[in-house]
């Protein structure tokens, strides 16, 4: 309230507006406040440090600035504006301040966001967009194509308020998206990467991705094949996609996950095959996803480590995991020693059955009880990678190992020999195991 009564004060007309308003209505928590004024950018600087406030020059071409008052989250403040044309199908090429809150009101993108708020009014909605909130409707403000050509990013910010908000499309909107989704080519991969994380993340995304996949595939081709393309095996009742989708609601909302779960079964459409009695199979499937999915994170530039990590839980989500200590560690081996990808391993295979057929869905909980062995093997550090091994690459070596590749090989060898309980974890059975090794026997 410090920024708008500074404006208010000082003689300007001033409105919350946007999400922070679409929020309130709806009882959601929102730290992300705008206001809107028809007081320019100095005036707005001007009367918020005379009130104490700092500011940042964050977005003056275009009218915002950022105002932090003493011990709150900073506030953006835009002068009223009208757009001019989008040349670049993503940013206005020029801007026209204006006097009216409607106007400013009219270039938005949904009517849900197209509200208005004062202490001294209360709400102004010019189009309708408090009906639209209580309905549930994601609505363009005016001409639907006219808008997705002005920021054809607002096509993705369609489907990601669908899934956070559990929202319907509205159909003459959802057309325009359909019709204009190659506009998405205009926008940097940076900003699709927002957008798409945060629809994985939504609450409402197994709705969302069945909803609006003939758009999405624009950005993730690869939903393309998955869509009707039926698995007839006793594990399952539904197609790659819905299966999909199914298993991205049941992950928990976790980027890695969620992402591991929208690209488990991306091969199978290319490794499906039936066998002489007409049982379909899809062995390699997993390999073929994992490559998929990092061609993925390489397309949308996501970070070399999550790449890595995201291909990894998906070349590994076929794996059987048994609630045993040798099974666990085998699988910590194969997760580099990692237990926090072993979870999120888990997490993945959970909501990956829990997408399966109801007679099979239950075999999820078969993960809980693995998590339970995981914590015990953990809190009774068993060795699982070769750190934890009773000896060293130098006492490799010393046991007649030449230094190169093969005391690598060495201790690999002996640490799935411990893993698998063929040896103990001891320093001289290790020695022994490496002197017969040496002499032509293998280590264990």
């Amino acid at each position: 309230m410090a920024v708008y009564e500074a404006l208010t004060g000082a003689g300007f007309d001033a409105w919350f507006v946007g999400g922070y308003i679409r929020d309130a209505l709806l009882g959601r928590a929102a730290h992300d406040v705008d206001i809107a004024t028809n007081a320019r950018w100095r005036q707005v600087q001007e009367a918020c440090e005379a009130a104490g406030m700092s500011t940042y020059e964050t977005g003056v071409k275009h009218g915002t600035l950022t105002v932090v008052p003493d011990g709150e989250h900073p506030v953006e403040v835009t002068t009223f504006r009208h757009d001019g044309g989008y040349s670049d199908g993503r940013h206005p090429d020029e801007v026209t301040f204006v006097n009216d809150i409607r106007e400013d009101l009219a270039r938005r993108d949904f009517t849900m966001n197209a509200l208005a708020y004062q202490p001294a009014f209360g709400l102004f909605d010019p189009f309708g967009g408090q009906e639209d909130i209580r309905r549930g409707i994601i609505r363009v403000v005016g001409d639907p194509a006219k808008r997705f050509k002005e920021d054809a990013l607002r096509i993705l910010r369609a489907c990601r308020f669908a899934s956070q908000l559990g929202f319907q499309i509205d159909p003459a909107t959802y057309q325009a998206m359909y019709q204009q989704k190659s506009l998405l080519g205009n926008v940097s991969q940076e900003r699709l990467t927002h957008e798409l994380d945060e629809l994985l993340l939504g609450a409402s995304v197994r709705d969302t991705l069945m909803g609006c996949v003939d758009v999405l595939a624009y950005v993730l081709p690869e939903l393309v094949a998955m869509k009707d393309c039926e698995q007839r095996t006793k594990y399952h009742c539904y197609d790659v996609l819905e299966h999909t989708a199914q298993a991205v609601q049941h992950a928990p909302r976790t980027r890695l996950v969620r992402w591991a779960a929208l690209c488990h079964d991306m091969g199978k459409p290319a490794s499906a095959f039936f066998d002489d009695e007409g049982v379909e199979h899809f062995y390699g499937h997993a390999k073929v996803s994992a490559e998929l999915a990092l061609g993925i994170a390489r397309r949308l530039l996501m970070s070399p480590a999550f790449a890595a990590d995201l291909r990894a839980v998906i070349l590994l989500h076929s794996d059987v995991i048994l609630p045993t200590r040798k099974s666990v560690r085998r699988a910590l081996m194969k997760c580099d020693g990692r237990p926090e990808l072993l979870r999120q391993l888990l997490d993945l295979k959970r909501a990956d059955m829990s997408a399966h057929a109801p007679a099979y869905a239950a075999e999820a909980s078969l993960m809980d009880e693995v998590r339970g062995v995981l914590d015990g093997v953990l809190e009774s550090e068993d060795a699982f990678c070769v750190k934890m091994l009773a000896i060293n690459g130098a006492d490799v070596m010393e046991a007649g190992i030449p230094e190169g590749p093969k005391v690598g090989r060495a201790l690999d060898g002996l640490l799935e020999a411990v893993v698998e309980e063929q040896l103990p974890n001891e320093r001289t059975a290790l020695l022994n195991a490496l002197r017969a090794w040496n002499e032509g026997e293998k280590p264990c």
